[in-house]
């Protein structure tokens, strides 16, 4: 990304989060807020390593900057500083920001050591403060009801909800990144049998990432791990058996935004092959129409619940399902091939905050996105079918077992399940079209597409 056009946008979104901040500070009776980046975690009581620092995402809402120990500092009415403590250990050096463009629009200020943060907190107004150290918080001299009081935090999470343009390249810089590893362990998994560990690797090396970088551990599920919803016990060996099936579900960071992507692929001229393929065709078509039925104003669980509408009609079209499209819905005979939401909110978090504020329907249990969708919201649209052995060996001893097919259910378990996610943001409502589709501009099918990478 061009570093002018990073720094323009840069300056807009901070200008935004000061007004926006200042007024979620003044609602909740606050005059200013201390937003902490972090404190490195021990792996272990017994040992003296740390797990990388994953910065609070509040603070890398401010700021690009994975360090412990640092500071945003804002009072309602003046710019922001950025508290940089620089780590002067020697057993570790932290990751350097990407780019500087940063450092042309904020105020920064470097202390020695975290101890010397305190002398520049703010010493008037009723200061919060955010973070995930409350013995920090102690130490910067702020009492249990200053420290991340509900009514403040809760509105910074829904602020961050709707996304900047600065947020919005960001996401989408992340997608390009993404795609070429995408790309990469197709063509891997296209040309040659791989274990999963190898196309994990070679995910990481195709995106530039190291393991802690990627926003969530990579899914890298051959066959039937493909079942298994966050697969990430990897096989470490070469596949000796013909696997034909594999479900990448792989991402990557740009400035601490994320994006989260799923691809399936299938391979071989089998009959069971060629059925897995029409099922990533259905699953492929159904994640188009959806992606093309978001509206504003309406809420995102609808979409959820239209989402299973289709799985139905595919699971019929396959001859998976035997009743009509209504009955496989209002029996749950969708929710055992499709159990788990249609998406969630993206940004600074994979599973990003603020759209889940009210529980979704019981039926929904795992719905993480329960908002009415608003312009510049950015969020996953992530249908499935898979054949999870404990949710199909209960719905076959069930009573209404004779709407499903078992015996193709089994013939297409072993290659696991489809899923095909990509991330969208909302568009104005003057718009030609509802969305923006962040992946499709890098990975434009969704699966099963030897022919357009031949």
């Amino acid at each position: 990304m061009d570093s002018t056009s990073l720094t323009s946008l840069y300056r807009e979104h901070i200008e935004d989060l000061s007004r926006r901040y200042g007024k979620a500070l003044t609602a909740a009776g606050f005059d200013g807020i201390v937003i902490h980046s972090g404190t490195l975690q021990l792996k272990s009581l017994v040992d003296d390593q740390y797990w990388p620092l994953r910065p609070t995402p509040h603070f890398q809402h401010w700021v690009p900057v994975c360090e412990p120990d640092c500071a945003i500092v804002l009072q309602v009415g003046k710019a922001p500083v950025f508290i940089w403590t620089r780590s002067t250990t020697m057993w570790e050096i932290a990751p350097r920001p990407e780019t500087d463009h940063f450092t042309h629009v904020i105020k920064i200020v470097e202390p020695e050591g975290a101890d010397g943060v305190k002398a520049l907190l703010p010493t008037s107004g009723k200061i919060a403060f955010v973070g995930d150290d409350r013995a920090r918080a102690a130490a910067w001299g702020f009492d249990a009801e200053r420290t991340n009081p509900k009514k403040l935090v809760d509105a910074l999470d829904e602020l961050r909800t709707i996304k900047t343009d600065y947020e919005i390249a960001c996401v989408g810089e992340a997608n390009r990144r993404a795609a070429v590893g995408h790309r990469a362990v197709f063509q891997a998994f296209r040309s040659s049998d791989r274990s999963e560990l190898d196309l994990h690797l070679l995910y990481l090396a195709a995106t530039g990432q190291d393991d802690p970088e990627t926003p969530y551990k990579n899914i890298v599920a051959l066959g039937p791990h493909a079942a298994v919803l966050h697969h990430i016990a990897y096989d470490k060996w070469a596949v000796s058996r013909n696997v034909e099936s594999l479900l990448l579900d792989a991402g990557a960071s740009y400035q601490g935004y994320c994006s989260d992507i799923t691809r399936t692929w299938v391979k071989g001229t089998g009959a069971t092959s060629s059925a897995y393929r029409g099922l990533i065709e259905g699953v492929e078509a159904m994640q188009k129409r959806l992606c093309d039925a978001v509206k504003l104003g309406t809420g995102y669980e609808a979409l959820h619940e239209e989402s299973h509408q289709q799985v139905a009609a595919i699971l019929r079209d396959v001859g998976i399902g035997r009743g009509s499209v209504d009955a496989l819905v209002s029996k749950g005979i969708t929710r055992t091939f499709y159990p788990h939401g249609l998406g969630h909110s993206l940004g600074l978090q994979v599973h990003d905050v603020g759209c889940a504020t009210t529980k979704p329907k019981p039926e929904n249990p795992f719905l993480r996105n329960t908002s009415t969708i608003a312009e510049r919201q950015v969020f996953t649209v992530e249908p499935g079918i898979y054949f999870i052995a404990a949710l199909v060996e209960k719905l076959r001893q069930s009573p209404d077992a004779s709407l499903v097919d078992f015996r193709l259910v089994d013939e297409l378990a072993p290659l696991g399940g489809v899923r095909i996610e990509d991330n969208v943001v909302v568009l104005s409502k003057d718009a030609k079209a509802p969305v923006l589709n962040l992946t499709r501009e890098h990975l434009p099918l969704g699966g099963g597409y030897a022919e357009a990478l031949s």
